[in-house]
């Protein structure tokens, strides 16, 4: 059964059918910061704790947001404002640093971030409504900085798809960033967005390792179809970029070389990575995954992350939260760089317009005298 056939409405909410907790990424749910520790026990109905258990489902709720634009302040990165369809993602990405917001809800960052999902089914609303103010003036929106805007229930909830219209109709510039191959569905509205220099995609392939990408990314699309999907993408006229994200040492940063290969042989012409980051919970559930999956492997990365991390599992300063410091940092930074230029990754042929914003006219209103 997919998630896409037992997908139905139910007072307000969406739920999913049944997955084997093989398919998950987190391995435990652990309490959160905000939350008083959780032990497992013998209930007294027969199960033993110790055995597999059963399968999970996951659970979309919906949202009750106001506003769906969120603004940030943070010097090192190059966009002052977001929208995020989803809280929680069903990729199950055990690295994905965005575990830890699941907290603010009373959930588990583990296994509830994967299964215990939000949606936003008024995003379009709530996102004409602010374009439309007197006082908005526009600036790029990043889609998908935080979860997944292609996660597997957007193929029924459409709610990415409902975002991207409004913003095609306002002619409003957007970035996305995805791990999800279902970005290709979308072409043929950013196709002619990016033809208007509105839209520009980029794509995450953290290994090449269908293997690993299995384990570490249980319901993502594997990195060949995410490299398929650079090139469908690069095919529409689409600006795409490769992100190297998150760059684990240790484990995965041996493949810088071979994904920007392939990534450029795709139809990619940019770049970029990200250093593994392990804010507030993360790290008990990274750590844990890694001594379960990769034992022979797992004091190493821990150890390569802390020198990076100026002794360490994470230092969230702006500027060095990306890539970290120390020797390790810098020689991954001139390996990049030089592996980025080698393939052709540092191309920026256009910027995106701003020039093209304009609310259309709604239903009973008045023309005014300048519009063509």
């Amino acid at each position: 059964m997919t998630i896409e056939e037992d997908t139905r409405i139910i007072d307000g909410s969406v739920r999913v059918g049944q997955r084997l907790r093989h398919g998950r990424g987190a391995l435990s749910n652990a309490a959160s910061r905000y939350e008083p520790g959780r032990v497992r026990v013998d209930d007294g109905w027969g199960v033993d704790p110790d055995d597999d258990l059963p399968p999970l489902k996951t659970s979309v709720t919906a949202d009750a947001s106001r506003t769906i634009i969120t603004r940030n302040q943070s010097p090192d990165i190059s966009f002052d404002r977001s929208i995020n369809p989803y809280r929680g993602c069903e990729h199950g990405c055990v690295y994905c640093f965005a575990r830890p917001t699941h907290a603010w809800l009373g959930l588990s960052p583990g296994l509830d971030f994967e299964t215990r999902l939000f949606a936003k089914p008024r995003a379009a609303e709530l996102l004409e409504a602010e374009l439309r103010s007197a006082s908005y003036a526009p600036r790029v929106i990043a889609i998908g900085t935080n979860t997944d805007p292609y996660q597997p229930v957007e193929r029924t909830l459409r709610v990415t798809r409902s975002i991207l219209e409004v913003l095609d109709r306002f002619n409003h510039p957007v970035g996305i960033t995805t791990k999800g191959a279902r970005v290709v569905r979308d072409i043929d509205i950013l196709g002619p967005m990016a033809a208007r220099r509105l839209a520009k995609v980029a794509i995450s392939v953290t290994t090449l390792d269908a293997k690993l990408a299995r384990a570490m990314e249980p319901r993502a699309p594997a990195p060949e179809k995410r490299l398929a999907a650079i090139r469908d993408l690069s095919a529409a006229g689409i600006p795409v970029a490769v992100m190297v994200a998150p760059l684990i040492p240790g484990l995965t940063d041996h493949e810088i070389e071979p994904i920007l290969e392939r990534a450029a042989d795709a139809g990619a012409t940019q770049a970029g990575y990200v250093l593994l980051r392990l804010p507030l919970e993360l790290k008990e559930v990274v750590a844990e995954w890694l001594r379960d999956h990769c034992p022979d492997r797992a004091d190493r990365v821990l150890n390569l992350l802390r020198g990076m991390r100026g002794g360490k599992e994470y230092d969230a300063r702006w500027g060095l939260r990306q890539t970290g410091t120390g020797a390790y940092a810098r020689f991954i930074a001139d390996r990049f760089r030089v592996a980025r230029t080698r393939f052709g990754l540092d191309r920026r042929s256009w910027s995106h317009d701003m020039s093209l914003f304009r609310p259309p006219p709604r239903a009973g209103d008045q023309l005014s005298l300048l519009d063509p």
